[in-house]
């Protein structure tokens, strides 16, 4: 039975991934934006759905160490793997808007989130990310969320108007919702694929804690990889961008924001070395736009990202 329903995740994972994008494409042609705003987003936010009800559900059960760690660990995998992969599929450009705006405001909210997290190292107190922090954090997303939408209605970004898929005569409100019943999909088949993963993984052997830093991490960044590869070998490597800027940025400030909110999270075992891991993460991703083709996201920059996440999990395994 697990076998079968690995499959049937999988299944579900492919085919809301497929729908979604193309229905996330139509949108963006009638409404006139581009394909990196809808990703950043719709996708970037939705697909986000499983970091924010598991770091919801540790709030409420006191693990600070979960909701954070979850996040930590999702981002890294966002930016390492996900990207890596997009980029080795399809090299792809990244627009100066992003190089000046979206990525670095990418690392100032990762550093943001570092000095909430490091109370010990700063002010020698215990490590917590307060009920006023997630207020802050809250406000931040809503400010930068607001001010990226309202800059993208003047901008000149590309949109998806050259592309055409099987979704550009349906109407604009039942886009929406043949997009949000494809989110449905996508974040159901990740659970069943997860899920059927971590009970595969008990039966082959595999403790609590290796199948939590791989299989959980990865899973819950399943329906962002999915999407993004589906995005990248459709030729929509833009949309992939922000979902993936997107999704990290929601991460941080809404999904910890509502966590925080809820309940001030105490972290006790979170390693520096990871919180760092997750801000080079970040900065690696602004330093691809100087390096061999300018502007762009190559595939050897993609492989080595992928190599990088990697290695990082096997040191996280050996550790």
């Amino acid at each position: 039975m697990d076998y079968i329903l690995l499959i049937a995740g999988l299944c579900l994972l492919l085919l809301g991934a497929n729908v979604l994008v193309d229905s996330s494409v139509a949108i963006a042609k009638k409404a006139h934006l581009s394909n990196f705003i809808i990703g950043f987003t719709i996708i970037g936010m939705g697909t986000s759905s499983p970091e924010l009800f598991i770091s919801i559900s540790s709030a409420i059960n006191g693990s600070g160490d979960m909701a954070l760690g979850n996040v930590i660990g999702s981002n890294i995998c966002n930016t390492l793997l996900i990207l890596g992969a997009t980029a080795t599929i399809l090299p792809f450009a990244i627009e100066r808007q992003q190089t000046r705006r979206d990525i670095p405001f990418a690392i100032v909210a990762s550093i943001i989130m570092a000095l909430l997290a490091c109370d010990r190292l700063l002010f020698n107190s215990e490590n917590t990310i307060s009920r006023i922090d997630g207020i802050v954090l809250l406000g931040l997303f809503v400010a930068y969320t607001a001010y990226v939408l309202i800059k993208s209605k003047g901008s000149n970004e590309e949109t998806g108007a050259e592309e055409p898929t099987r979704y550009d005569k349906i109407n604009v409100f039942l886009l929406i919702v043949i997009a949000l019943a494809s989110l449905a999909a996508l974040l159901m088949g990740g659970n069943m694929f997860l899920d059927s993963a971590k009970s595969l993984a008990r039966t082959w052997g595999m403790s609590e804690s290796v199948i939590s830093i791989t299989i959980v991490a990865v899973g819950t960044s399943l329906p962002e990889l999915i999407t993004c590869v589906v995005a990248a070998l459709r030729g929509n490597a833009q949309l992939a961008l922000g979902n993936v800027l997107g999704s990290n940025i929601f991460n941080i400030l809404m999904i910890l924001g509502i966590a925080a909110t809820i309940k001030p999270l105490s972290i006790e075992n979170i390693m520096p070395a990871d919180i760092m891991m997750l801000i080079a993460s970040a900065v690696l991703c602004y330093i691809v736009v100087f390096t061999f083709g300018k502007h762009r996201f190559d595939r050897i920059e993609g492989i080595i990202f992928f190599l990088l996440f990697v290695a990082y999990n096997v040191s996280l395994l050996l550790r």
